[in-house]
């Protein structure tokens, strides 16, 4: 169902690089999405991520649904178009957003009921209704409706939430078989379960058994120290079908996406990278800068000296320090580019990495000098 084609296994490890052909070309990984969650990453155009090399993103159903509006994105003949993007959209299907907003949402058997965050209005959205949405906006990758649970929820609930997003996967998967469009996406599915074992290897089993394109692991890094995560990312994934893709969701910092590779998994977001430069932080090889500290007042080096972007071949640490002071836009703009480029050439080193074998050497290397400069 899904052309996933893997090239090479790292024979210390778990890691592995591979391809994925979607609707709107390949995709190669390990990858990591920058995350667009208005239908655009912010201070980033369209044009920039094409020059890094950027050819998959995420958008967001939840924000997408309540403004523009789906009909809104209908009418522009989808996400793709509305947003000028040739290349490849997921959408996560706003489970998340619903599951944080504790206090205005009520989760039913049949899908959740919520107020908006914008104006307070009422809504409802069934696992069908998710589908049907990003289906509308012709997403590349689609993630259905799930039930994610804070750290600590008692066995018995946390039960009932893999019941639930079991239940609710197989009406996606029902909708989604009968989609009739010429170019349809692919429809993941998410492993819960909390942070029981013997949930997530249900959860696995439950949603392998429906045979999608590609699986997710959601519910971690929600707030648990990084030595859980690390435990349980390894154990769910594990549990997940070996030739499917395998993708975590919400991760971004060097340390958590070494982790994830090294554990087999494929695709990873997060708006760590873009979140950070807008307020002042850089990431280098030494660790991430925050460039609002005094002592770069006169540092007229590059943000990064090994880094060729375009940020740190043309500026200096001291020019973003002012402009950041001034509250200049191209502040964001310029770390923003540097961040993701960061990203991007940090991924190829770590698929070359794997090819060699060497991922766990890397990792090591990595970390020993990025941990030693954080500042």
């Amino acid at each position: 169902m899904m052309p996933f084609a893997l090239s090479q296994h790292d024979p210390g490890c778990a890691a592995r690089t591979g391809s994925i052909a979607l609707n709107h070309g390949t995709v190669f990984t390990p990858c990591f999405m920058p995350v667009g969650t208005n239908a655009t990453v912010k201070a980033m155009r369209n044009t920039d991520l094409e020059e890094l090399g950027v050819n998959l993103i995420l958008g967001n159903t939840y924000h997408l649904y309540l403004r523009p509006g789906r009909e809104v994105i209908a009418a522009a003949g989808g996400l793709h178009e509305f947003m000028g993007w040739r290349h490849n959209i997921l959408t996560d299907s706003g489970g998340y957003q619903v599951f944080s907003l504790a206090s205005f949402r009520t989760v039913e058997e049949e899908g959740v009921a919520f107020r908006s965050h914008i104006d307070g209005s009422s809504h409802r959205l069934t696992p069908e209704d998710v589908v049907d949405i990003q289906t509308t906006f012709g997403s590349d990758i689609l993630m259905p409706l799930d039930e994610c649970t804070a750290p600590g929820l008692p066995h018995a609930e946390a039960e009932q939430a893999v019941r639930r997003t079991t239940s609710w996967l197989q009406r996606s998967r029902e909708r989604w078989q009968r989609v009739d469009r010429a170019m349809p996406g692919r429809l993941f599915g998410i492993m819960q379960g909390n942070f029981y074992r013997d949930l997530r290897a249900r959860s696995a089993e439950e949603i392998a058994a429906l045979d999608l394109p590609g699986y997710a692991i959601g519910g971690l890094s929600v707030g648990e120290d990084f030595g859980v995560f690390k435990d349980m990312l390894h154990y769910s994934a594990s549990l997940l079908p070996s030739d499917k893709p395998k993708y975590v969701m919400g991760i971004g910092t060097p340390s958590y996406i070494l982790e994830a590779v090294e554990a087999g998994i494929d695709l990873f977001d997060c708006v760590y990278p873009t979140r950070i430069a807008r307020n002042a932080m850089v990431m280098t090889r030494d660790g991430p800068l925050s460039l609002r500290n005094e002592r770069f007042r006169t540092d007229f080096r590059p943000v990064d000296a090994e880094c060729r972007c375009a940020t740190c071949l043309q500026h200096s640490r001291a020019y973003l320090r002012h402009l950041f002071k001034a509250k200049e836009i191209e502040a964001a703009v310029l770390a923003t580019h540097h961040n993701l480029s960061f990203l991007q050439r940090f991924l190829k080193e770590i698929r070359d990495a794997v090819c060699r074998g060497a991922l766990t050497g890397y990792k090591a290397q990595f970390l020993s000098r990025y941990n030693a400069g954080a500042s």
